[in-house]
């Protein structure tokens, strides 16, 4: 089996702004397992947060023997981009070889269009609005927050699309105090989840904190591993393939999290349909679906991933799975 990493850019259809920073474009790795005339695809995107980068992950996934499956590559790399991208495209390249859809092979139920939330970027009030006003038809929007100056930007998002369900990520710029005091503001606007409020590492300040909008942990977990502290202080926790390593971690990580009582948001970086196309089998059935990556894109990967008033649907075999 023949392994190989490539760097793909898309071009962003407007520039994507978060606490952290302003992108233009999506630079991403896709890597491709070949064997007996069969191929795989899987992408990820190196994300700085959790100090990647595109030469470091291409580094880890070069130093794969060839011929791994998914039960070693779980322990010959740690959780994040690298093993995202192959995991996923061992998984392709199994449904290939199988002729069976991935989702078969998982054991799952026959897959299924999901709402996904659109991602609207950190920006003045007067934008955010009008942003919020171009996409009043999707059902749920997903504000970017985490500043001083949050609450403008929050009450010109409602002005703007008066009838969405609002999901708000503060990309850890809260505190617990913040957080108390936005409350009431966000229960009047009708915000249904808050993401991430606190920096990671900095979780047990919630406890004990009364949550009248439920708080969904994002940055703070990644794995199995790092569930278990989460317990008592958020009531879903977002689960991404770059952060798991994969499809075959994030399914066990969805049973455990599901076993210990927790909500389950699915949500993605930016990146082409190749990386959302696993996340979607994942996202059956959630409480919040947030794979808007390519509805961010300028242009996608041939065979997209179809979007439409019923939301995000399953990938074709020619993509995906």
């Amino acid at each position: 089996m023949a392994i190989t990493v490539t760097e793909d850019t898309f071009r962003l259809a407007e520039t994507f702004t978060i606490s952290r920073g302003s992108r233009t474009e999506a630079r991403v790795l896709t890597v491709t397992v070949e064997e007996g005339g069969h191929r795989g695809r899987g992408e990820c995107v190196p994300y700085a947060r959790y100090d990647e980068t595109l030469e470091s992950v291409r580094a880890e996934i070069e130093s794969l023997p060839a011929g791994i499956d998914r039960a070693a590559l779980q322990e010959a790399l740690p959780a994040g981009a690298a093993r995202n991208a192959v995991d996923c495209a061992l998984w392709d390249l199994e449904a290939k070889r199988a002729g069976q859809p991935a989702w078969q092979i998982a054991g799952l139920a026959v897959p299924l269009p999901e709402i996904t939330a659109f991602t609207l970027s950190l920006d003045t009030p007067e934008k955010m609005q009008a942003a919020a006003a171009r996409h009043a038809h999707r059902p749920l929007l997903k504000i970017k927050l985490g500043t001083p100056d949050d609450m403008p930007r929050l009450e010109a998002v409602r002005a703007g699309a008066p009838e969405a369900r609002i999901v708000v990520d503060a990309n850890e710029g809260w505190s617990p105090e913040v957080y108390r005091d936005l409350a009431p503001h966000l229960v009047r606007l009708g915000v249904t989840l808050v993401e991430q409020p606190v920096p990671a590492g900095e979780d047990e300040a919630l406890r004990g904190l009364e949550r009248p909008v439920p708080l969904c942990a994002d940055e703070s977990v990644h794995d199995r591993a790092t569930l278990g502290r989460l317990e008592g202080l958020y009531d879903l926790v977002n689960i991404k393939l770059d952060k798991t390593g994969g499809l075959t971690e994030a399914l066990a990580l969805r049973a455990e999290a599901e076993r210990m009582g927790f909500g389950i948001m699915v949500g993605c970086m930016v990146g082409s349909s190749l990386a959302m196309a696993p996340a979607v089998l994942l996202a059956q059935g959630a409480a919040v679906t947030d794979l808007d990556g390519p509805l961010l894109l300028a242009e996608d990967r041939d065979t997209p991933l179809t979007f439409d008033v019923a939301g995000v649907h399953p990938p074709s075999p020619e993509l995906w799975g």
